[in-house]
């Protein structure tokens, strides 16, 4: 019985990154938010990151391979994720309510010419949604990861990553292969290829 709980796992998560390698458009939507999270950088400004559960968790991973390194070491990448301050979290969610939790963060930290990442598997989380209009007040780039359909952030976002699949394990496990495969590019494009392994 778990030999086929295995098996048809893995074979689910397979047929989703099948669907989106025979998708040539998600393919360039994910170029695109590569480009422009790449441009960001290049111009001196950074990304921040947020999404709650398992996406906080993902928003953390994604951060920290850019902060840190991916396939080769080089200066780090300023990269924020928003989940990850208990003092901060646990203060906004008193004081003004869970709701808020990301949209003051935004306000507080981000500037014109950012790039925010906002990671929902239903595309529908109050607290995304809301620090996707903080960021429309600010003049922040915006980048949204969901699932099928794209849920209201749909709307809201200037570039919407939609994952083909309406399950969360595998949206997630998508979410974070996007997430690799941007932290690839932007490296690449602003640092060479890994052939040029320095640390500065």
């Amino acid at each position: 019985m778990s030999n086929k709980i295995i098996t048809d796992q893995i074979s689910s998560s397979i047929l989703v990154k099948q669907s989106i390698l025979s998708d040539p458009g998600l393919i360039e939507v994910i170029d695109k938010a590569a480009k422009l999270i790449t441009n960001a950088y290049k111009a001196g400004f950074k990304t921040m990151l947020a999404g709650n559960g398992g996406s906080a968790a993902d928003a953390q991973h994604i951060a920290a391979e850019l902060v840190v390194r991916f396939y080769f070491d080089r200066p780090g990448l300023s990269s924020i994720a928003l989940s990850t301050d208990t003092s901060i979290l646990t203060a906004i969610g008193n004081d003004y309510g869970f709701d808020k939790l990301f949209a003051r963060q935004v306000q507080a930290h981000g500037v014109p010419g950012d790039v925010f990442i906002g990671l929902s598997t239903s595309g529908n989380s109050p607290n995304v949604l809301n620090v996707l209009e903080q960021c429309k007040k600010m003049g922040i780039a915006t980048i949204g990861l969901t699932g099928m359909g794209g849920g209201e952030m749909k709307q809201h976002c200037d570039i919407c990553i939609e994952v083909p699949s309406v399950d969360t394990p595998r949206i997630q496990e998508a979410h974070i292969l996007i997430g690799h495969i941007i932290c690839c590019i932007v490296e690449q494009e602003i640092f060479g290829s890994p052939q040029h392994d320095t640390l500065l």
